[in-house]
């Protein structure tokens, strides 16, 4: 049996998988037990280390407000990167060329530099340039690298979900009279979100976890960077790695959950019911309508 993308497995193919899959899991069994035994060898999963985080103090003082932080700059960086690296993209597909230039040169040059250095570039800036205080200085320099990075990455997303659409659909919309911002804003857009939402939500994860760049280079107080506090404080080097790693997998689960949900409402939304009409059916529209302000013949 084949399909349009690829043959279905036979008989041999499917218990070649399952051996793969069986030893794969075997490996990473033997992999966990591993790394649970060199742990323990070291004194790492001693309780005294793990007891902090069963205290408020932990939390309230240290990772909390580095979450806090590490939500506070992604959002920030969320609501001005979206809306940016969507009129790029579209500035991208623009018929004039004083539109189109300019706009591949943004997202060429951003998409090419590495966002660490463009927080670098961006918190010197700020030192020399602004009178920001040096508390918010680095929170500024690291919305600032990744809206300057992910918008770009952005355009590209979203000019590749436009172009990915059937070209009938603007031959469609010129045929009714549609101008080109009236087809992009009315016909393309809201189809191709669906597209790209799954695109779109992989760059909202690296936003959040490039929070952490900050931390390290410019002493951005984000989750990452308060663990490092805290395990100072309380010996806990390796645990404290292990509790972080936790939220972050738990926060972008969060946020992939959410953009599944999204995006099976939205194909929900535009699939149409199905519903066939019979010669019976039409026969009995034609004749609800008897009465109404105008009659119908025969064809609907």
């Amino acid at each position: 049996m084949t399909s349009v993308l690829y043959d279905a497995p036979g008989p041999k193919a499917k218990r070649r998988n399952l051996i793969f899959s069986v030893v794969f899991f075997v490996l990473l069994a033997l992999l966990l037990w591993w790394v649970w035994q060199m742990l323990d060898e070291k004194g790492q999963l001693e309780w005294s280390l793990w007891k902090p985080f069963t205290t408020a103090d932990a939390w309230t003082t240290y990772l909390l407000p580095g979450l806090a932080d590490t939500l506070k700059a992604a959002g920030l960086a969320m609501i001005i990167a979206l809306p940016l690296g969507a009129v790029l993209g579209i500035g991208r597909m623009s018929d004039h060329r004083w539109v189109r230039v300019p706009a591949s040169v943004v997202v060429e040059f951003f998409r090419a530099i590495p966002v660490l250095l463009l927080m670098l570039f961006a918190n010197e800036f700020y030192v020399r340039s602004t009178d920001i205080s040096s508390d918010d200085r680095p929170l500024y320099a690291v919305v600032t690298g990744l809206v300057l990075y992910n918008a770009s990455v952005l355009a590209e997303v979203v000019r590749a979900g436009i172009l990915s659409l059937p070209k009938g659909q603007t031959e469609a919309a010129q045929a009714i009279g549609l101008r080109k911002s009236q087809t992009m804003s009315s016909i393309l857009l809201p189809q191709a979100v669906t597209a790209m939402l799954p695109a779109i939500v992989s760059q909202l994860v690296v936003i959040v976890k490039d929070t952490a760049l900050g931390g390290v280079m410019l002493g951005f107080t984000e989750l990452l960077n308060s663990r490092g506090t805290l395990a100072a404080n309380y010996a806990n080097v390796i645990p404290s790695f292990i509790v972080v790693a936790v939220i972050f997998i738990v926060l972008n689960f969060i946020l992939t959950s959410f953009a599944s949900w999204l995006e099976g409402r939205l194909r929900r939304s535009k699939r149409s019911t199905g519903a066939v009409l019979g010669a019976e059916d039409v026969d009995d529209l034609n004749a609800a309508e008897v009465g109404g302000p105008h009659k119908t013949g025969g064809v609907l």
